[in-house]
Parts: structure tokens; sequence; C-alpha cells
């Protein structure tokens, strides 16, 4: 959308589902980092470190993340399929329910619309 590149590569369009592109459990970058100081949190307090999935639970398509880009910003999300890359399951989900339960954390950018609005809001301040 910003025009910094001539398309977004999608690597693999024929994969089993609705699209037929993946689909990736996206987390907002300020969601990420609040994990992170209540995990520090957690170790200043002298308790043992731990490892945690983060993610918001929910699974979005690469050509939902590019069809709600172009919503967003009001601009065209150029792309090209590309072969899919070796390994790549179709689906992965993460499950955050550890964090949630051992360090009190949720995401609260949890749908696709809020992380691109504020993604596309950061970008758009430094063009």
């Amino acid at each position: 959308a910003s025009g910094l590149r001539p398309s977004v590569d999608v690597y693999g369009t024929d994969y089993p589902t609705p699209d037929g592109t993946c689909i990736r459990d996206y987390i907002h970058v300020t969601d990420l980092a609040q994990a992170h100081l209540l995990g520090l949190k957690r170790l200043q307090a002298g308790l043992a470190s731990e490892a945690f999935n983060l993610g918001n639970g929910n699974g979005f398509s690469v050509r939902e993340v590019i069809d709600t880009a172009a919503r967003v910003t009001g601009r065209r999300v150029p792309w090209s399929a590309a072969p899919r890359r070796p390994g790549d399951p179709h689906a992965l989900v993460g499950s955050a329910e550890k964090a949630r339960r051992v360090l009190g954390w949720a995401p609260r950018f949890a749908t696709l619309d809020s992380i691109v609005e504020t993604a596309w809001h950061w970008h758009s301040r430094r063009a």
C-alpha cells in the first residue's frame, strides 16, 4: 500500500484453505512488547523463566491480510503468486492460554483491522 515494493509475493495459492493461501496468527507489535514486559516483571520478581506462545488465537489468510490492508488504507495492494515454500503448513494458529493464565496477558489488538490500522498509521507518518 505504501508503494515501496512493486508487489507482495504470496507463497502458495493452492493450500486447503478457503482462499488457497496460508493462514497465520498475526499479533500486534504493541501486544508482543506488552507480553515481554510482563515476562520481565515476572523475572524481576524472582520467578522462574518460562516459555510462552504469543498470538491472538485467530487465524487470517494471507489474502485476508492483503484485502484488509487495501480496505484500511484505501489503496491497491498488488500481489503476485509465488510457489509454496518447502515445509510451510497451510495453517498455524497459536494458543496463548498459558500467557493469559500465568502473565495475565491478553492482546489489545485482536482484530486484523486494528492491527493493520495502527501499522498503517505508523508507516504513513514516516513516509
